[in-house]
């Protein structure tokens, strides 16, 4: 009978954990695209559950239309202008736009590639993720060529480590970037079946990754 209990137990938090830990970070996400709602006066606030993330969605997308055309450019360069000449602002509105920026560029490797690298110490292997490579003296002050990798943390893959590592020494891994990420928040636990071997991508000086490693 103890055995029978310990077996439902189990069985019973492998259902609730992941059930519960999503509704969470849902309730999370919304309660956060819900805030939009200030924007509304509070007399004409309707209360909708999920009408904030209707308008959040509504907001980014018309936001990005008009930042599309040319009069959108030219009203986001003043703005951005203006940013630019107050001392503060303009380095955490600056630093965040070149990460936005590089991250969903379609034309950037930055986390589109899972590796293995020896980190902390030889011997012992980390996944992380390419994130460039360096230029100017970063590049110059190293013997050989490196690039820049994120190493995630467990479970909390939203901080870590940056490394610079020896292109040489990289294992490049043949698992998509959603698959790491589970392999990494699960504690090794989901690990995703090994696809056919296929020759390792080589990510170029401007970053592009090209299928032929020579």
């Amino acid at each position: 009978m103890q055995s029978l209990l310990r077996k439902w137990f189990i069985a019973g938090l492998l259902v609730w954990l992941p059930l519960g830990a999503t509704l969470v970070v849902i309730r999370f996400l919304m309660g956060m695209l819900d805030a939009s709602l200030i924007l509304i006066p509070a007399a004409w606030r309707p209360q909708i559950p999920g009408l904030g993330v209707i308008l959040s969605l509504v907001l980014v997308l018309g936001t990005g239309a008009l930042a599309a055309n040319f009069v959108g450019r030219r009203a986001l360069g003043w703005g951005e202008s203006l940013l630019g000449r107050i001392p503060l602002i303009r380095s955490v509105y600056g630093g965040i736009k070149k990460l936005a920026e590089t991250v969903f560029s379609e034309s950037s490797n930055a986390f589109r590639q899972p590796i293995m690298i020896e980190y902390p110490r030889k011997g012992l292997w980390s996944i992380a993720f390419v994130t460039g490579e360096p230029i100017g003296e970063v590049q110059d002050k190293t013997a050989e060529a490196v690039l820049t990798c994120f190493v995630p943390t467990t479970p909390n893959p939203t901080s870590g480590y940056i490394v610079m590592v020896p292109r040489k020494d990289v294992l490049w891994l043949e698992m998509s970037v959603e698959q790491a990420m589970r392999l990494i928040i699960s504690l090794g636990v989901v690990t995703p079946e090994h696809p056919a071997a296929r020759p390792p991508p080589v990510v170029g000086v401007a970053g592009v990754t090209v299928d032929d490693p020579q």
